[in-house]
């Protein structure tokens, strides 16, 4: 069965998740960083209250940046790198790239 975050095996080998990197801003204009295998489903439960800490209290929210990492190691480290970023370092990612980048 394939859903969010899932390639296809190909003969024999199991099924892998794709994990993403995804950026939300909340309604105080802060930015949030954050890494999944389903980011609609994350970013409903941030937007339900059953998120991040950080995010709760801070709607609405609104997705602005998602990127392709592939294994959930390769999204870890790009999650570091983006969260090292200045706040307009991170603007500047979103304004290239926005909510449907896909990246692998």
């Amino acid at each position: 069965m394939d859903g969010p975050g899932m390639s296809r095996p190909v003969s024999g080998e199991k099924m892998v998740k794709i994990w993403y990197l995804y950026i939300l801003e909340c309604g105080d204009g802060t930015l949030y960083t954050g890494i999944t295998d389903d980011v609609q489903r994350r970013f409903l439960a941030h937007c339900q209250g059953k998120g991040a800490k950080y995010t709760r209290g801070r709607g609405p929210l609104c997705l602005r940046y998602q990127e392709r990492c592939g294994t959930y190691s390769d999204a870890l480290k790009r999650e570091i790198a983006v969260k090292k970023l200045t706040r307009l370092q991170k603007l500047e990612l979103i304004s290239l790239n926005p909510a449907s980048a896909d990246k692998t």
